[in-house]
């Protein structure tokens, strides 16, 4: 295991020869550590951005179910035509 920085992240090495694999709870061990390392770096975003995000979310959302209902409208008016009107 090597520390990188001062952050003092844990990352495996990779790659050579002489190294020796790590058991299992040594590995799941690490793999702890470096995901808490991760979370470390996590910044919450302010209540404005949360707000922007989640209408740009919405919205996205909104455009996309338009498109798809349009799609469908599309599809069914090909399928009459094609196929007609079932008696």
């Amino acid at each position: 295991m090597v520390q990188d920085g001062p952050g003092g992240e844990i990352v495996a090495p990779s790659g050579g020869s002489g190294d020796k694999k790590l058991n299992i709870f040594a590995r799941i061990a690490l793999f702890i550590r470096q995901v808490f390392a991760e979370l470390r770096k996590v910044v919450t975003p302010t209540r404005q951005e949360l707000i922007k995000y989640t209408g740009v979310v919405l919205g996205f959302v909104v455009v996309m179910m338009a498109l798809v209902y349009g799609l469908d409208l599309l599809f069914v008016w090909i399928t009459t035509i094609v196929f007609g009107i079932p008696a």
